[in-house]
């Protein structure tokens, strides 16, 4: 759908640009894998010439491998044809009819590998089995690792292979660790085995150049991310858009919520030595990801580690910028977190026709507005105020109004004379000097839902 036809948000957008990458490398990832078998095996004259795999549906053989019946498996599948087969089951989903008007249940067909079945499950016996008898390990093995999920604590079918193959028993294929997803074992004990087996933690992927530190970091893989370190991942190597881990981290954090997520990896990373002023192509620093989305424990987090505040993009915008534009994607959220520790961190007051962008945000606005030694006028953002919020704070909007253009109070003066003379240092200093709690939290722009 072209964006002139729809108004895509800035999540949205982002969504969909992750969505094409991890179909690009799906497609990746199979043409790697039928590369890998044609190189170690080579197909012969003869093994060109066989028919393709059977196809079956037979309850005996469903029933055989879904109960894990090492003898009724043993007597289906003596040969390599038979371990090979492809297992076609039939499942009843609901699906919506447009035709109908409602929701149906719809058969849907999915096909698998006997020894897929048989992983994923747990059946030992059964896998070994069929893996000696010829079935296709790599496959199985891909397959096993790529539909895991974060939330898993193990995968049976991925470990249960892994065991296997790394156990020293006779079985059909020359494997090499290098060649396997290690970015996507999601299971910690997968990716673990992997590491052991000699798997290389700094191999890129071909095209992309992405490291399993990328991807582990991209999907807010703690666990992951601290195994990769443990065992020597760099956290300087960049992909083809010359983003780092920690790049991409910050920019896999859509909402405060994986926000909260994300910052632990960033954590770790940062504490391993990650750069937090490291720009990609475009010159888009792990702070305006993070801005981007919303996240201001993770802004914070960068700003005490030394990203700077006021560092442009390629398109100019700085970490400012890139919040004030991202206000009404991320309903849910606090930006007067995030604008403060901006401010704090050495940002510049944004511009005032700016202003509007967060008028509907009454303790964000107060913020802004306290960054100023005279509040400028109220023409950019009272026409963005909604009626009904402007009725449920008229106490903070009428104050502002009343303050446009009028001398603050000497108070208010001393704080941003402090500041300007702190700097970037406000925060920090903030905490180490001998200050009331009160006043420092006035020093650090405390919200009081007023102006005075």
């Amino acid at each position: 759908m072209a964006r002139e036809t729809f108004p895509f948000t800035s999540s949205t957008l982002r969504s969909l640009h992750l969505q094409r990458e991890w179909l690009e490398w799906e497609d990746r990832r199979r043409a790697i894998t039928q590369q890998c078998r044609s190189r170690r095996c080579p197909p012969s004259p003869r093994a060109r010439l066989t028919r393709p795999r059977r196809s079956c549906r037979d309850p005996a053989v469903h029933n055989a491998l879904f109960s894990g019946d090492l003898q009724q498996v043993q007597a289906l599948f003596q040969d390599e044809e038979a371990a090979n087969m492809i297992v076609e089951t039939v499942s009843n989903q609901l699906a919506w009819s447009a035709e109908q008007g409602f929701w149906v249940m719809t058969p849907k067909t999915k096909q698998t590998s006997p020894l897929t079945i048989a992983a994923a499950r747990g059946y030992t016996d059964c896998a070994r089995y069929l893996i000696l008898q010829g079935a296709e390990l790599l496959d199985s093995l891909l397959d096993g690792i790529c539909t895991l999920t974060n939330r898993e604590p193990c995968a049976p079918q991925t470990c249960v292979l892994l065991n296997f193959v790394f156990s020293g028993e006779k079985w059909s294929q020359t494997l090499d660790p290098q060649d396997l997803p290690l970015g996507l074992a999601s299971a910690p004990r997968c990716a673990k085995l992997l590491l052991e087996a000699g798997a290389t933690v700094n191999l890129a992927a071909q095209d992309s150049e992405e490291t399993p530190l990328h991807v582990a970091a991209a999907r807010g893989l703690e666990a992951h991310v601290a195994l990769y370190l443990e065992h020597g991942a760099e956290v300087g190597l960049r992909t083809s858009q010359g983003e780092t881990a920690l790049n991409a981290a910050c920019a896999a954090a859509e909402d405060p919520g994986r926000g909260r997520q994300q910052e632990a990896v960033a954590r770790r990373l940062l504490e391993a030595g990650a750069d937090a002023r490291a720009a990609g192509r475009k010159r888009h620093t792990p702070l305006h990801n993070a801005c981007a989305n919303g996240c201001g424990g993770l802004a914070e987090l960068l700003l005490r580690h030394g990203a700077c505040a006021g560092v442009r993009n390629g398109a100019g915008h700085t970490p400012m910028d890139c919040a004030l534009q991202a206000i009404q994607d991320a309903p849910n959220w606090e930006p007067e977190v995030l604008f403060a520790a901006l401010l704090d961190y050495g940002a510049q007051p944004v511009r005032p026709e700016m202003l509007k962008l967060c008028a509907s945000f009454p303790r964000a606005l107060e913020v802004l507005l306290n960054a100023y030694p005279c509040v400028p006028s109220c023409d950019t953002w009272v026409e963005a105020v909604l009626p009904e919020l402007w009725q449920e704070h008229e106490a903070f909007y009428h104050s502002a109004l009343h303050m446009v253009n009028q001398p603050r109070r000497l108070q208010h003066l001393a704080r941003l004379a402090v500041r300007a003379q702190l700097g970037g240092c406000c925060r920090q200093a903030a905490t180490q000097l001998p200050l009331p709690p009160l006043l420092r939290e006035y020093l650090l722009l405390r919200v009081e839902g007023r102006i005075q």
